[in-house]
């Protein structure tokens, strides 16, 4: 269909596309303590990613940024997506994705520090808000499962994540 078919319009409300990586090595998942000059969750455990740049694919997107951040390249599928209500237009669509890297060593960047951690330790950290909710899903999760979807967002400064049924 062409873009003159869309049905673009600039007041409906629109997501801005992330990604979110979490890979797994056996029972332990890469994470990236923020380091203390990030604007946004600085000195706290997250997943790698980021934006998703013009003309990528989700996939291409998660690789460029797991490459990237990490060093690392990994054999990845989509196990999610998360809809973040910010109140505002737009929104963010973050696309949650995960695979194996069975070899390598990570390199941190001036994103923040990488450790491989155990996805029983991890809730432990101080981690980003939502991050338990997601690793516990993604750690049940086996390949060709159906992805997730969520919603995220914040009723009087708590944070709501649901999960659709």
């Amino acid at each position: 269909m062409p873009v003159s078919e869309q049905g673009l319009d600039l007041s409906r409300y629109m997501l801005i596309p992330r990604v979110l990586v979490f890979v797994k090595r056996g029972t332990s998942v890469l994470l990236i303590k923020g380091a203390a000059t990030k604007r946004i969750w600085a000195n706290k455990y997250n997943g790698v990613g980021g934006h998703v740049e013009p003309g990528e694919d989700i996939l291409t997107a998660a690789r460029r940024e797991l490459l990237e951040e990490t060093g690392l390249t990994a054999d990845l599928w989509l196990c999610g997506m998360v809809v973040v209500d910010t109140g505002e237009n737009p929104g963010i669509g973050i696309y949650v994705i995960t695979g194996e890297c069975p070899e390598g060593q990570p390199r941190s960047s001036a994103e923040g520090e990488l450790e491989w951690i155990s996805f029983l330790d991890a809730p432990g950290l101080q981690v980003v808000e939502d991050l338990p909710l997601y690793l516990d899903r993604i750690q049940k999760m086996q390949r060709g499962d159906p992805p997730f979807s969520a919603r995220s967002y914040y009723l009087n400064d708590r944070l709501i994540v649901r999960f659709a049924k």
